[in-house]
């Protein structure tokens, strides 16, 4: 047993007292030793062997966290991850992380972090505290939880001085809530910087190869021939090809003005004048013809024109005789008319002085 106690002395008597204020079993006590015998069973189980630890991933998409929302760990987690790499999102799966409740809420928050496929690394974080208060996460289940959970997991539970199974059964331990944030991301500044020596590796790379293939371009120029060899014969074929057709050309423009030459004395402006005062000449002689001939020509010299009743010409004596009614159309108008009669033939002899004695009119108008 360990004791705690004060002296005290009762001086008119002299004696000498001994008053006793705290008394506790000796030793590690019986939660360090239930600690002791389930950390035995789980490493024989092999749970803790190194064979089972993963890599955490360098560059996280998505970073899981569990722990309490009220534990300054997760304040500290958050700072840090914000202040190295921004750009990565963090999902929070909250649990009490002491009480009777913490083990299985433990449970319940891994595993609801397994069901997001997105999530690449997971913290499981809490500040320091008593053996007491650190004690869920010396719980069976939670270890073994931790020791199969699928995802890589950083245990970072109380302070550096303290070790619970959690840490033993995770991946990677880290001292602090602080320090697993710190492990579970590179450092923004490292990244930008080793992005800056990747890009200048691409450049030396592709200015390598662009050089290369210029080389080999080069060379299999200088194999090619050159374009005026190649030319050369095609040349010589279209240089003699352009005289031939020159020479034929000439041959033909020749031609032509011989052929064209007598045609082209008959334009002479002479003889051109000349043949339209014939054309004119022509033309207006047929023109007289076909005055002559039109149907109104006879009816401007006095004669008339004489039609039945159908409007058709009556071309003899015996027709205006069985016509009856006729028309007689002159130049300026029309005069209908009768049939009484018919006069005998006109004589071709004419009989000077002798009167004749009509029949009868031969037009009533």
């Amino acid at each position: 047993m360990e004791i705690q106690a004060r002296c005290g002395l009762y001086e008119p008597r002299g004696e000498l007292q001994l008053v006793i204020e705290a008394m506790r079993p000796a030793g590690a006590g019986q939660l360090h030793e239930a600690f002791l015998r389930l950390k035995a069973k789980l490493q024989a189980e092999g749970l803790f062997d190194a064979e089972r630890k993963r890599e955490i991933p360098p560059r996280p998409s998505v970073i899981g966290v569990v722990t309490s929302l009220s534990a300054a760990a997760l304040h500290d987690v958050l700072t840090a991850l914000r202040r190295r790499v921004p750009h990565i999102p963090v999902v929070i799966s909250p649990s009490p992380v002491q009480g009777l409740e913490a083990p299985s809420s433990l449970v319940s928050a891994l595993s609801a972090l397994l069901a997001m496929p997105k999530v690449e690394v997971i913290l499981l974080v809490r500040g320091g505290g008593s053996m007491e208060d650190l004690w869920a996460f010396n719980d069976e289940a939670v270890v073994r939880a931790v020791a199969n959970c699928t995802i890589p997991i950083i245990s970072a539970v109380g302070h550096e001085t303290d070790t619970t199974l959690c840490d033993f059964a995770a991946d990677l331990r880290a001292p602090t809530p602080t320090a697993a944030a710190e492990i579970a991301v590179p450092v923004r500044s490292d990244l930008l910087q080793r992005v800056g020596q990747l890009g200048l590796r691409i450049a030396n790379i592709v200015r390598k190869r662009v050089d290369l293939a210029a080389e080999r371009l080069e060379a299999q120029r200088r194999l090619m021939p050159r374009l005026s060899d190649l030319a050369a014969p095609h040349q010589l074929r279209t240089d003699d090809l352009a005289e031939r057709l020159r020479r034929s050309l000439r041959t033909r423009v020749g031609k032509a003005e011989i052929a064209y030459s007598g045609p082209a004395m008959m334009l002479h402006p002479r003889l051109l004048t000349r043949r339209v005062e014939q054309g004119q000449q022509r033309l207006d002689a047929l023109t007289r013809l076909a005055g002559s001939l039109h149907p109104e020509a006879p009816l401007k010299r006095g004669f008339a024109r004489v039609t039945d009743a159908d409007g058709k010409t009556i071309m003899s004596r015996a027709a205006a005789v069985k016509a009856g009614d006729v028309t007689l159309r002159f130049v300026d108008g029309e005069v209908r008319s009768v049939v009484n009669g018919s006069a005998p033939p006109r004589s071709s002899t004419p009989k000077p002085n002798i009167p004749t004695v009509n029949q009868g009119n031969l037009f009533d108008g």
